[in-house]
């Protein structure tokens, strides 16, 4: 399938992450907007400032930037294209509930840090993982004045006609578009390769899994002809196929997850540690793959399959 997707041009953009590149979207048509931004670093300054010159063009002269959710390697650039005069959009949950962990950061690293500790994570490796999360706010300009999307609307961008989708679970606030004839901007409400992390942060909502689980089903109730994707990629044309993918491995991680605590109850760390047993993962990856075996509990309690002591750290049991 042509990547350029008639208007549609996915932009790799390099970020000091595993995945390498972020895919940005440009929509061109009657004017110009570009969908997500990279973090604010020079090598991603650079990429986006040669993909727009290539059609002539400056960041400055964008019509609008759309943001699919608030993680850095999505949003890292926001402020510094609306301090060009670039208006910034982001779905209204989004402005709501995730905009804040960069624009209020040291409230928001207090809080993560009670809530690492809270489950389980080591006093040493909390205090490590501190320096990384400011490192990554070190590389966050974020937006003052972002401008709100809500789930349903109708819009046009650079002359294309796009429907908005609240998509929850990897990002309470995520957001996917749906162009008129079936190409879906998806960001990372689905990858090709890997599977979004679904976490459980501190303020997320109740049940990231379940939601997770239920924007998957409505993605599918869209019915796309194709999917571009915010790594690797960056086109799936098999949407249902890829969804269904997604589904059976959060299944098996689930099935994972009741089979481990027959031998007893442990916190959330220690679960994930035998989930996850990769070693020379990086602290980043270790909170990912903490985050994911909790959203993973909590969709177990909520379900009524487990449930947690009122401990410190608090642990994870099988009911009955």
């Amino acid at each position: 399938m042509d990547t350029a997707l008639d208007g549609l041009h996915p932009v790799p953009v390099p970020i000091p992450y595993p995945m390498k590149y972020v895919n940005l979207v440009l929509i061109e048509g009657d004017g110009m907007v570009l969908v997500d931004s990279a973090l604010d670093l020079p090598d991603a300054r650079r990429a986006i400032e040669r993909a727009l010159a290539a059609r002539g063009a400056r960041p400055g002269d964008l019509d609008a930037v759309v943001l699919t959710h608030h993680h850095p390697d999505h949003y890292g650039l926001a402020g510094w294209f609306e301090q060009q005069g670039v208006p910034v959009y982001m779905l209204d949950v989004a402005i709501e509930r995730d905009h804040v962990w960069w624009s209020c950061f040291e409230p928001w690293l207090e809080r993560s840090a009670a809530h690492f500790r809270k489950h389980g994570m080591p006093g040493a490796f909390v205090a490590d993982l501190r320096k990384v999360m400011e490192e990554t706010r070190s590389r966050i300009r974020p937006p003052r004045n972002p401008r709100a999307l809500v789930d349903g609307q109708q819009l046009e961008l650079a002359g294309q006609r796009f429907s908005v989708h609240w998509t929850p679970g990897h990002a309470d606030g995520h957001l996917v578009l749906l162009r008129d004839d079936g190409v879906l901007i998806a960001g990372d409400a689905i990858l090709d390769r890997i599977t979004p992390n679904v976490g459980k942060w501190v303020g997320s909502r109740p049940d990231p899994l379940g939601d997770f689980l239920h924007s998957l089903k409505k993605i599918r109730g869209m019915e796309p002809r194709a999917a571009l994707v915010g790594h690797y990629g960056p086109v799936i044309e098999d949407v249902a196929g890829r969804s269904r993918e997604i589904e059976r491995h959060h299944e098996e991680r689930l099935r994972l997850l009741l089979e481990k605590l027959e031998s007893g109850a442990r916190s959330a760390w220690e679960l994930s540690l035998e989930l996850f047993p990769q070693p020379g993962l990086s602290a980043s990856q270790r909170r990912f793959a903490w985050a994911e075996t909790l959203a993973h509990l909590v969709y177990l309690e909520l379900r009524g399959r487990v449930r947690s002591s009122g401990e410190d750290p608090l642990r994870f049991e099988l009911v009955g």
